[in-house]
Order: C-alpha cells, then sequence, then structure tokens
C-alpha cells in the first residue's frame, strides 16, 4: 500500500494535452484583451489587399493574374507583423523561465503557443480573404482553392516564423532578424500556394500542390516545435 504522505507531498504533473490546452486558452484569453493582437495583422491584410486594385487599375484580367501572389504576399506579410511579439512578453515578466524549468517537455508548450497565435493572427485573415477573393474577380474554384491553400500554408509560416522569434526573443529589434531567416523559408511554401490558386484559376489540376503543401504542413508540426525550443534555450542560456 503506498504511503499517504508520500502520495500527498508528490505533485500530480498534468499530462502533455492538458499542459497544451492550458497554454493555449492563457494564450488566446491574452490576445482577446489585448485587441491590438487580433485588429492590426487583419487589418494589414485588408489594407494590402485593397490598396493593389487601385494602383494597378480596376482590369479584370490584371486582377486576376496577380490575384494569388497578391493574397499569400499578404498573408506572409501579415504573419511576419504579429510574430515579434509571439514570446517577448513571456520572455519579459518571466513566464518564459516558467516555462523552461516546467516538468512539462517545452515542445509541448511552444506547440500550444505557436497554435493559438495561428488562431489569433491568420485564421481571421482565411476568413476575410473569400471576401477579398471575390474583390480580386476569382471565381468560386479558385476562392475554394486559396481558403485550402491558405489553412495549410499559414501554419507552416507560423511555424517557421516561431524560430526567428524564438532565436531573437532576447533582442531588443528583433522584428528584421525575424524577416531575415523566415523569408527564405517562406520561399516553397509561396511557390506551391500561389501555384495551387493559380493552376486552379486557369482550370488545371491542383491537388498536386496541395498534397505538397500538406507535406510540408507535417514536416513543420514534426520538427518545428523541437528547433523552436533549441531556439528559446539557446536565447535565454545567456
Amino acid at each position: 500500500m503506498a504511503d499517504p504522505v508520500k502520495r500527498l507531498s508528490t505533485p500530480e504533473v498534468p499530462s502533455l494535452w492538458q499542459g497544451f490546452t492550458a497554454l493555449l486558452r492563457r494564450d488566446l484569453l491574452i490576445a482577446f484583451r489585448q485587441r491590438s493582437d487580433l485588429v492590426n495583422p487583419l487589418f494589414f491584410f485588408i489594407m494590402v489587399i485593397a490598396l493593389f486594385p487601385l494602383g494597378i487599375g480596376p482590369e479584370k484580367s490584371t486582377l486576376e493574374k496577380i490575384a494569388p501572389g497578391v493574397i499569400w504576399i499578404a498573408a506572409l506579410l501579415s504573419t511576419l507583423l504579429s510574430v515579434d511579439s509571439l514570446f517577448r512578453q513571456d520572455f519579459e515578466d518571466g513566464a518564459l523561465e516558467l516555462a523552461l524549468l516546467s516538468p512539462q517537455p517545452l515542445f509541448v508548450l511552444v506547440l500550444g503557443k505557436v497554435v493559438a497565435h495561428w488562431l489569433v493572427s491568420a485564421l481571421p485573415l482565411i476568413l476575410v480573404s473569400t471576401i477579398l477573393s471575390v474583390m480580386l474577380f476569382m471565381d468560386a474554384e479558385t476562392v475554394k482553392v486559396t481558403v485550402y491553400s491558405l489553412l495549410l500554408g499559414t501554419p507552416v509560416l507560423s511555424m517557421i516564423s516561431a524560430i526567428g522569434a524564438a532565436l531573437t526573443v532576447g533582442l531588443r529589434k528583433g522584428g528584421v532578424l525575424i524577416a531575415i531567416i523566415a523569408l527564405p523559408l517562406y520561399v516553397p511554401v509561396l511557390i506551391f500556394g500561389t501555384g495551387a490558386v493559380q493552376a486552379a484559376a486557369m482550370g488545371m489540376a491542383w491537388s498536386g500542390q496541395l498534397a505538397i503543401m500538406a507535406t510540408f504542413l507535417v514536416l513543420a508540426l514534426a520538427f518545428a516545435p523541437f528547433a523552436v525550443a533549441a531556439g528559446l534555450r539557446i536565447s535565454t542560456s545567456g
């Protein structure tokens, strides 16, 4: 029979799922209290897409050609705009050090923060993109593929951005360095994301590009949390 004193004195370690969901709820609550985390990326995304027709002209043929690139570049830049604060607030108030000392594996906590960041910054963009795509004269099939490509690609962008944010969390002005680190890694996602949308617009097969993007997503989920955790340990070790 187990010793009751020993049983009471040993704290129960939450499961991996409990640790993940607890941090996810915490970050979502903080984001909804700080409305700028919700509004700024969405407003930037809308403004970038709205300014292209004003600058280039309202010709339907021109807008149809540039629409996939415009939407994807706007989503990419919106991700960069919001990622600098992913770990910085926790670093400044000491919550990051507590996470490093937690009995929970750090990669689980990192995954919770990245998922919360995606839900706050990227998911609203995907919902709004269905309306903005109509403004760029995209047909229903192309809009559908655009949503599919963003659902597969934006989590990868968030994972890649989190690696840059982890490596620069201790720096005062890490935004430029995040862009330098992340932008080269964005290129394959951007190529296949816009390629799928362009293929749909031209009536060609687009499932192959989306399958490659799904592969990117699986690889990002498998390896990026560990890379982010290692980056955080390196940044905070000094």
